[in-house]
């Protein structure tokens, strides 16, 4: 009896565990892939005999709308249609990598001192205030979209404020293929050329600006 006993605790304890396993493997089954991360580059080349401007940049985090203040990689399949790549996402928020990027752009022409999101206590001379108005994919057929990507910018003198120029950098980059690695290649190729101008434009008002208040 006590062997009767023993044979049928140690099937009872066989079969939870097997019933246990296969509870573990449904539910890993049952648990979504993680998002593929991506990231874009700040551009590197700049025009030949922007000035030096001897002054302090801060960069601002931008502002955006509900729809493109996400981490998600947005499209437009229609022109009223905001939508999103399954599977994928930016390594932050658009407005938050924004500002990192517009930062190494910045740090990357070497022409005036720009502060990181470290520079506390460091004032600053110049502010940079932008706006994310498109950073998506346009679809307008079956084929590969194109990517549109535009930041409205304002300089501004601090303390006060003072507005001083406003811009828009925008850009569009036709992707190569309906891959989402090629459409990412072409979001960094048009961030690449918007970052590219409002850098340029940047140290073009803010040197003007430091020579007039001089």
């Amino acid at each position: 009896m006590r062997r009767w006993r023993s044979g049928l605790a140690r099937g009872l304890m066989a079969l939870a565990c097997l019933a246990q396993g296969a509870c573990a493997a449904a539910l890993q089954l049952a648990q979504p892939e993680p998002p593929r991360l991506y990231e874009l580059t700040p551009p590197g080349a700049f025009a030949e005999g922007l000035p030096e401007v001897a002054a302090r940049l801060a960069i601002e985090v931008p502002t955006a709308t509900a729809g493109l203040n996400v981490a998600r990689i947005a499209l437009r399949p229609t022109p009223t249609t905001l939508e999103y790549y399954a599977g994928a996402r930016w390594i932050d928020v658009v407005p938050v990598m924004v500002q990192s990027l517009l930062t190494e752009s910045f740090d990357n022409a070497g022409k005036l001192d720009v502060l990181g999101r470290g520079g506390v206590g460091v004032r600053a001379d110049y502010a940079l205030l932008a706006q994310v108005r498109d950073f998506q994919a346009v679809y307008r057929d079956a084929g590969a979209p194109e990517v549109r990507i535009r930041l409205q910018a304002r300089l501004v003198r601090l303390p006060r404020r003072e507005s001083l120029a406003a811009t828009a950098a925008e850009a569009v980059v036709q992707a190569e293929g309906t891959s989402l690695p090629a459409i990412v290649r072409a979001f960094d190729q048009a961030f690449d050329q918007a970052a590219r101008r409002l850098v340029e434009w940047t140290l073009e008002e803010a040197a003007a600006a430091t020579i007039a208040g001089s």
